[in-house]
């Protein structure tokens, strides 16, 4: 790991962002500055770190996870040589005490010594491939067309049934179903071409694919999603669907449940996924009706067939092998009882 003399706690807002120096033993050497969340901002806050001489490879620049405030920041340093942490605004939060004062000065150096404190755990940020970047945008906007086509239909759906209504109306909801459908197809060509632009890709995309109930929306978000990592419990966890306990001595319990956290395209892709090979896939189908026989609830059941799924997804990533459906896993210790029965 890393020896880190110097950390750099930057807090990110839409136009500018706040940045101040500690240093080891733990103090506030340099005081807050603030710099325009910009490309000039960006250059001056590198000459900055220059002027009170920040060796890059030391050095740890620590932000929170503010999406797209925080992307360009992050690109910049990273291509400066400089190693990066961006940390979940909820992980810095409770380290620190609640009903203290709030203010973008204070939270820089929140972030700082969060970054000294627990360097050996920071999640240190590198950039997706290019095509991934791309791909993960058309996914986006390909979920908010989604929305808006649904909303059109139900629209004109309503409007259709309606005693007294417009051609007009009826007109415009049309045009709009026609150009979104539209838009949506090319969206999935494109990320059809992008995806069989790289062969790593594309091999793992049909990897994916092999995998009952995942098409091509599922099998792109997982694609992204798993280049970070190919641990179906890490995923499950951060997609929110992952049982979490709540107990506390004797008078605090509730049955493990999902909390829900996570992306909500994927985990409802996941949802459609599992309903699928629950009705289509003998395996299963058996499944579901034997845990429900069982006295399992229902949404239960299709919550385990998901982490199922995002298993066997995993697995066939992890061994560059297609999924096969006659495939069955022997315990070697079953086997070897067997032969020796034999």
């Amino acid at each position: 790991m890393t020896t880190f003399v110097s950390f750099v706690g930057v807090d990110i807002a839409s136009a500018t962002f706040m940045a101040c120096i500690g240093a080891t033993p733990w103090k506030i050497t340099i005081k807050p500055v603030k710099f325009e969340n910009s490309e000039d901002g960006f250059i001056s806050f590198l000459d900055w770190l220059k002027e009170h001489n920040l060796q890059a490879e030391s050095a740890v620049v620590c932000m929170e996870a503010t999406g797209v405030y925080s992307e360009g920041l992050a690109y910049f340093l990273y291509a400066s040589g400089y190693t990066v942490a961006v940390e979940p605004p909820l992980n810095i939060q409770r380290k620190f005490p609640p009903n203290a004062s709030k203010t973008d000065e204070l939270d820089c150096q929140y972030i700082a010594e969060y970054a000294y404190r627990y360097q050996d755990k920071l999640s240190f940020w590198k950039p997706r491939a290019e095509i991934l970047e791309q791909v993960k945008v058309l996914l986006t906007t390909r979920q908010h067309f989604s929305v808006q086509l649904t909303g059109h239909k139900n629209a004109l759906h309503a409007i259709n049934r309606k005693k007294v209504s417009s051609e007009l109306a009826k007109r415009s909801h049309q045009t709009m179903i026609e150009q979104i459908a539209k838009a949506i197809k090319e969206i999935d060509q494109e990320i059809h071409r992008l995806i069989d632009s790289d062969p790593t890709f594309r091999h793992t995309l049909l990897l994916l694919m092999t995998v009952p109930g995942i098409g091509l929306q599922l099998a792109a978000h997982l694609l992204i999603l798993m280049q970070e990592t190919l641990d179906p419990r890490v995923l499950a966890s951060f997609i929110g669907i992952s049982p979490v306990k709540h107990e506390s001595g004797s008078s605090v319990y509730s049955a493990p449940t999902s909390r829900h956290f996570g992306p909500p395209m994927l985990r409802k892709l996941l949802y459609l996924a599992a309903c699928s090979v629950r009705t289509h896939k003998k395996q299963f189908q058996q499944y579901f009706f034997r845990k429900v026989a069982e006295g399992k609830h229902k949404k239960l059941v299709l919550n385990n067939i998901q982490n199922k799924i995002l298993k066997i997804a995993c697995a066939v990533v992890r061994s560059q092998q297609p999924y096969i459906s006659s495939y069955v896993s022997v315990n070697p210790l079953v086997f070897q009882k067997s032969l020796t029965a034999s």
